[in-house]
């Protein structure tokens, strides 16, 4: 299985898994009449269309180099990781909405049982497709699937929050018949509010960085820079270091220094095999290096 396939069937089982967990937490969500379990159905609502963006991401994203996109098509991952992001604070935002509704109008909570084995599920579901997202998203370095495998690994923690606030609401009325509890469920909500809200600020910084032409990794660049530098001699120097990333697919280029001597042939030699170099260690790699000639500065 190529990487693409495997892109797309792990987005297509994230998006069937967000569908049916959507479904079953807005049932009981306003069957038990629980503001909580109704922002976790939003939530899934929003990873649902974030799965749908990430499908449409990594599929694009695959497609090769052509005369309008030269560098290929990657940053539509890192563009479908921005917009991800945007989806997660709406969501944040309209729950903080509902959440402050439900203090100043609070109503109790009807079968919070119910409420907690949904969110059991829906964590339970959500923690193992997010891990295989998070599998294949670093073997194939998508950041479309990592943006997705962090939307269901919020989803776990909120989904757990949840459930936590409503077996302290189950447990309390069970302590004290005829006491109701309704606080906790909006509280739990702002709580998971406040969680996914970080994680679009998380995700809006790691996407932005790609589409602003952000350089790579300094442990990255140093490889490169190491390397360049054991193949001194025949190479005398080099300088202008540029690096940047488009979703997997990193984008190399620099300025080599050969004696003015060096017939064409040699230095175009030399050039391909640190091209190859750098390509075993980055398999998606654009390198592109400009031959100079050297001279010794003068005393």
């Amino acid at each position: 299985m190529d990487a693409r396939e495997a892109k797309t069937r792990v987005a297509l089982l994230s998006v069937a898994s967000n569908t049916i967990l959507v479904v079953g937490k807005i049932a009981v969500g306003i069957a038990i009449g629980s503001v909580s379990v109704v922002s976790e159905a939003i939530h899934s609502a929003i990873d649902l269309l974030a799965a749908g963006i990430a499908l449409f991401a990594v599929r694009r994203s695959g497609k090769p180099p052509d005369r309008d996109h030269p560098f290929g098509h990657g940053k539509i991952e890192n563009l479908s990781g921005a917009v991800e992001a945007m989806l997660i604070l709406v969501a944040a935002v309209w729950i903080v909405s509902e959440a402050v509704d439900k203090l100043i109008h609070p109503r109790a909570i009807d079968a919070p049982g119910l409420g907690v084995g949904v969110m059991l599920v829906s964590a339970a579901m959500n923690y193992w497709i997010s891990g295989r997202l998070f599998a294949v998203a670093k073997e194939t370095e998508s950041v479309a699937l990592d943006a997705d495998g962090w939307h269901l690994m919020t989803d776990v923690y909120t989904s757990l929050g949840v459930m936590l606030g409503l077996i302290l609401i189950w447990a309390g009325e069970s302590i004290f018949p005829g006491t109701h509890f309704p606080w906790i469920d909006p509280v739990a909500a702002l709580v998971v509010a406040c969680m996914i809200g970080w994680a679009a600020v998380r995700l809006t910084f790691q996407a932005g960085h790609d589409l602003l032409d952000g350089s790579l990794p300094a442990d990255e660049e140093a490889w490169i820079g190491a390397y360049i530098r054991s193949r001194m001699p025949p190479i005398r120097a080099f300088h202008d270091l540029r690096t940047r990333k488009a979703g997997a697919v990193r984008i190399i280029e620099f300025h080599m220094l050969v004696d003015p001597g060096m017939s064409v042939e040699d230095s175009h030699r030399i050039t391909g095999e640190i091209k190859q170099a750098i390509r075993s260690r980055f398999a998606e790699a654009i390198v592109t290096i400009h031959v100079e000639p050297y001279h010794p500065p003068s005393s």
